[in-house]
């Protein structure tokens, strides 16, 4: 077999990793038009990392060339790498999500790279099969997931596939890449909203434009119509003399009806004393209602015998209305005879059905804020009075990670939801197929041509239009189903007080006081807010779509979609969440809206579990048999996914890594360990693993030390098939070999290339070494048994600390002396006689090392110097011995007192000091991880990662020193 000739690419080699986890970070923070917002989706992939990742998987790395021997020189490789950095460093910014400049100039370097590579195998056997100059690879994500990776491969002008076996899934990748694309350039078909005037001018109706101007106007006629038919269920309330006598407060309101925007109700049970038992007592976890300065509010209960109710108090509240009705040695306590409620009571209570809600206050939109009220009869009659014809059904999982409702009772999905609640689901979810009868309608009246075949067979007439606007109005529905159920909470946050939605965390927990959201108002829960937050998604991530895209369902182990594709995915994590069990929610409320647009794919009674790659052993029987299942499953489904990648192209695959998966710095765990082991048993050499950050809002390098990526993504190739074996030796002969030069690419050498920051550093250096250990068929221990995983990573680790040790390099022995002094020691001091036999032992002396300026020594004790003790006057060509520590702790001195420019102008007047320095920094920030020095290692974390711009500061200080030295 001729083998195909592929040069490295960037992410092979080298990323500008900080500026990727700092933009990565940033979208966090991003809502409008983030594609978060179009659909709840667990743990979705920021979109500048799936952007660069992909990037950089496709790219060429400049180095290639040198190795053919096309006389490139190293300098000018490293030359050419920055300017793909520099693409990537603009690529990631949300601001350039649709910046055409930015993104062509990404989609030229993939094209350079790609028809290079085309013309290195332009002799293939298979060169017109696989190697067309004018055709890119399509792209491939076999775990789809929240299609953040298919929707960034389709940017980059590649055709994308997602499939999963998630149900919901789909329809999210199919709304986000599938869907867009089909409709570009189509002008709305449906009318304007009432009180709306057309725009004389022909608008730009280019890309999804559009069609997010019909999911808009559609939308607002649902709600319209909505209201219609159940406003009456959703009434306001009026302000009353009698109120205003009560509360003074309320007179700027006085005679005017106010619109609600939540009813808060408490779950009650009959009250365990016997003499009570007829009371139904409220479960409460705060009547704190507002805590914001100067507008507090508080449930107050009155009791009244054996009855009581609630009123509403404003002011200063006493300190007890935030425990509600909790009690110190029961879970609740009966607010009528103060008997408590235990957990299990309440558990009876819920399974026996007579778990009840009182309704506990009314929450008004007000002119300046939120106004609390009493219940009155009226309103709660009018909830009673719902009366559902539908609701779903099906079990909600009794094993569920983070907390469940089903031992209290809600046991099915439609439990979740107040009969209120139902009829307006349900009215809704008819509603967006009558606005697709409708849409369809339009369309055909504007002239849109119609095949008559829907989105499922593949329609792009005016049947499909209408399909395509109801997609997105149900996903609209899903969002308000999140706004309204009783596992709501009502959020009494600093800046605003609003309704939390039922997903604050993987689960569905039990709630004792909840809220239940108003549709017609103006608040964040509503249609109109969802559609808006949808519309916005539409227009701006979705709107240019770089290529065609698809989206189907099937089992990432058995799934066939395309062969040679590029592939970058995001699978399931060992023991992770079940996101079968949670997204139940919304696909209940899906099959009802879309079964008849998807019957295939709506064809089951709840989203497919059986399959699921999740180590889970409440659902395979014990924990050795659920790893045996994943191990299984996930080795299948990666060794199909080899199978099918393109051979030109490394695969990337992220895992998600999680902090107490790391231990003293050491990267082994058993998730991590057998998620590699899958990945290698099927068939694959593991090249890179790059530590991708999405949990901070600021810089990485001041955000702590122990806070681990929230993802690796490991770089992947397909292993040769004739791979031999090594014996343990040889392996770790070329960690010692190979190690050091990978390790020095990663932290920057000489280049000025950003380094990798030592927070990082630890899982980044696992890629080298394992490339290594899977590029052969096994490694074999003395005995002959094939050496695991979990014992490579621990000879890789250590290969990683001898690089860092200062012992193994060219360190002066004063730094030598401190940094064992500090490893025993830290900042406390020490008895001399410890130091002195130190100092002996490592070739200086006390009274040498106390010349240098880096140690305090006297009354028989000897401590380092803080950076902060450090002189600010220092300059290093007027010291006489000058060792490399003290050397660093000066650098960390300047950039934290004076800045990166300081810092700079320092290394400038001691450039040759810079490499030790930044070993040293990396080597010590591992020694204070390892010992829980959290404030010490951010230190050295913050120095490497402002190595660049010190670097470039330096650079500029020597610049006009040569100036000012060549004017006089």
């Amino acid at each position: 077999m001729t083998p195909i000739k592929s040069p490295k690419k960037l992410i092979e080699v080298a990323l500008p990793l900080d500026d990727i986890n700092v933009a990565a970070a940033r979208e966090k923070s991003i809502r409008h038009g983030h594609p978060s917002t179009l659909h709840l989706w667990w743990a979705r992939r920021p979109l500048a990392a799936a952007r660069a990742v992909i990037f950089a998987q496709m790219v060429n790395d400049p180095g290639y060339q040198r190795e053919l021997g096309y006389g490139v020189n190293k300098k000018e490789a490293e030359l050419k790498r920055e300017k793909l950095f520099d693409i990537i460093r603009e690529l990631v910014q949300w601001e350039n999500t649709n910046n055409e400049e930015v993104l062509q100039r990404a989609r030229d370097a993939i094209w350079e790279s790609w028809r290079e590579t085309c013309h290195l195998n332009r002799n293939h056997p298979q060169a017109t099969e696989l190697f067309n100059p004018e055709k890119l690879p399509a792209f491939h994500d076999p775990f789809a997931g929240g299609g953040a990776i298919p929707l960034e491969a389709q940017r980059l002008g590649l055709e994308s596939y997602a499939s999963d076996l998630n149900p919901v899934a789909v329809m999210i990748n199919k709304a986000m890449i599938e869907i867009p694309p089909k409709f570009a350039g189509q002008k709305p078909v449906g009318p304007l909203p009432a009180g709306e005037k057309q725009q004389s001018m022909i608008d730009d109706w280019s890309g999804a434009k559009g069609l997010a101007e019909d999911v808009r106007r559609y939308g607002h006629w649902m709600r319209e119509e909505a209201f219609k038919r159940i406003g009456h269920l959703y009434p306001k309330v009026e302000i009353t003399p009698e109120m205003v006598a009560q509360r003074p407060d309320l007179k700027a309101y006085q005679g005017e009806e106010l619109t609600v925007i939540a009813w808060l109700w408490a779950r009650t049970v009959k009250s365990p004393n016997p003499a009570y038992a007829h009371v139904d007592v409220p479960l409460v976890s705060s009547f704190l209602l507002s805590s914001k300065k100067g507008k507090e509010a508080w449930v107050h209960p009155v009791v009244e015998g054996d009855h009581y109710r609630f009123e509403i108090k404003v002011g200063t509240p006493p300190v007890c209305a935030n425990d509600g009705t909790k009690a110190a040695r029961a879970n609740f306590s009966c607010l009528v005879s103060e008997s408590p409620i235990s957990g299990d009571y309440i558990k009876e209570e819920g399974k026996a059905g007579r778990m009840g809600a009182r309704l506990m206050a009314i929450v008004e939109e007000g002119k300046k804020g939120r106004v609390y009220l009493a219940p009155n009869d009226v309103h709660e009659s009018v909830a009673e009075s719902a009366e559902p014809s539908w609701k779903p059904v099906g079990d909600i999982a009794t094993r569920m990670t983070g907390g469940n409702c089903t031992p209290y009772g809600l046991t099915s999905w439609g439990d979740l939801f107040t009969p209120r609640q139902l009829v307006a689901l349900t009215t809704f979810s008819d509603l967006v197929q009558e606005a697709r009868e409708k849409a369809i309608a339009d369309a055909k009246a504007a002239g849109l041509s119609d095949d008559g075949l829907g989105l499922a067979q593949g329609g792009k007439g005016a049947t499909a239009y209408g399909e395509a606007v109801a997609v997105y109005l149900g996903f609209a529905l899903d969002k308000v189903a999140v706004y309204s159920n009783s596992i709501c909470t009502w959020l009494n946050q600093p800046k605003n007080e609003i309704v939390g939605n039922s997903f604050g965390r993987h689960a569905i927990p039990m709630v004792w006081d909840f809220a239940e959201a108003n549709h017609f108002c103006n608040a964040g829960g509503t249609i109109l807010k969802q559609l808006e937050y949808i519309v916005k998604v539409i227009n701006f991530t979705l709107r240019k779509p770089g290529a065609g895209g698809s989206a189907i369902q099937q089992d990432a182990a058995s799934q066939s979609v395309s062969n040679n594709c590029v592939v970058s995915t995001d699978p399931p994590y060992y023991d992770n969440i079940g996101y079968a069990d949670l997204s139940d929610f919304f696909y209940v409320w899906m099959r009802r809206s879309f079964r008849k647009i998807y019957p295939e794919l709506f064809s089951t009674l709840a989203v497919p579990k059986a399959e699921e790659l999740v180590a889970t052993p409440y659902r395979h029987g014990n924990k050795e048999q659920a790893e045996n299942f994943f191990m299984d499953g996930m080795t299948r489904a990666i060794h199909n996914l080899a199978d099918q990648a393109h051979s030109a192209f490394p695969v990337t695959i992220y895992y998600a890594f999680k902090q107490s998966e790391t231990k003293e710095g050491s990267t082994i765990s058993t998730g991590w360990v057998s998620f590699l082991e899958a990945v290698i048993q099927a068939g694959f050499s593991i090249d890179g693993t790059w530590p991708v950050r999405t949990e901070f809002a600021g810089r990485m390098i001041g955000n702590g030390t122990n806070a681990l990526a929230s993802s690796i993504v490991l770089v992947c190739r397909k292993r040769l098939p004739a791979a031999d074996t090594i014996s343990r030796r040889d392996f770790q002969r070329q960690l010692r070999e190979e190690m050091p030069d990978a390790l020095e690419a990663m932290i920057g050498g000489e280049t000025g290339q950003t380094p990798i920051a030592p927070v990082d550093l630890a899982q980044s250096a696992i890629g080298p070494g394992m490339a290594i250990y899977s590029k052969y068929a096994a490694v074999l221990n003395q005995d002959g048994s094939r050496m695991s995983v979990h014992d490579a990573l621990i000879l890789i680790n250590r290969a990683i600390s001898d690089y860092l040790n200062p012992d193994s390099g060219s360190f002066d022995a004063d730094t030598l002396f401190c940094d064992d002094w500090f490893a025993q020691y830290g900042w406390r001091a020490g008895a001399f006689g410890d130091a002195n036999t130190l100092a002996q032992a490592k070739g200086t002396s006390v009274d040498g090392v106390h010349s240098a300026g880096v140690i305090e020594s006297g009354s028989g004790k000897v401590r380092l110097l803080k950076w902060s003790e450090y002189p600010s006057d220092w300059d290093p060509r007027n010291d006489t011995r000058t060792p490399v520590w003290e050397a660093c702790h000066q650098m960390i001195r300047a950039l934290n007192q004076q800045g990166e420019a300081a810092a700079g102008a320092l290394l400038a007047r001691m450039p040759e000091q810079g490499e030790p320095i930044r070993q040293l920094a990396y080597h010590l920030y591992t020694l204070c991880e390892r010992n829980k020095w959290a404030e010490e290692a951010r230190a050295y974390n913050e120095l490497i990662g402002s190595w660049h711009a010190i670097v470039a500061a330096s650079h500029d200080t020597g610049h006009r020193d040569e100036q000012i030295g060549l004017e006089l």
